[in-house]
């Protein structure tokens, strides 16, 4: 036999991610490949006696390598739903691995869409009385649209609708 009750088996699971675009392997061969780019050119303006073009290539390349580093950080971040009959849990975990968790009761909240007619969905939200949790906010359109159907189904039918 089994401890967990019927109620507490998750109707609806889910994990939010940022998507990106460009893998691990792909930034090596970007920066490889600028960087040969760069050196090349670098190397010409050097033999033409404008020897400070180099060093600005440099500057450029460690500010390419500086920005993907930073757009990799702030991929880590994710959002992890989990919908029962009892309770929804949301737990936030932010970049640098913080977590914030949120608990709500099924029948006490409200699933909120705000759209844009030329952009879609703008925001999604789980409020309850005078809390408010947004969701989704680093989605694509698509995936907004995605995640708010399978949410929204999956809410009211926590809720017995």
């Amino acid at each position: 036999m089994s401890n967990t009750n019927a109620a507490d088996e998750p109707i609806f699971k889910a994990l939010l991610m940022p998507h990106r675009s460009l893998g691990r392997g792909g930034f090596v061969v970007l920066m490889a490949a600028v960087a040969t780019l760069w050196l090349g050119t670098g190397l010409f303006f050097l033999v033409a006696g404008a020897w400070p073009v180099l060093g600005f290539f440099g500057i450029d390349l460690l500010a390419l390598y500086v920005a993907f580093r930073l757009n990799y950080r702030a991929g880590r971040q994710r959002e992890e739903v989990a919908l029962s009959r009892t309770r929804l849990d949301i737990r936030k975990v932010a970049p640098c691995g913080r977590a914030e968790e949120h608990r709500f009761n099924p029948f006490g909240t409200r699933f909120s869409v705000s759209r844009h007619a030329e952009i879609g969905i703008t925001r999604m939200a789980v409020e309850a009385r005078e809390r408010s949790v947004s969701l989704g906010g680093f989605l694509n359109p698509d995936d907004r649209e995605s995640f708010a159907d399978a949410f929204g189904a999956a809410l009211a039918t926590a809720k017995g609708r």
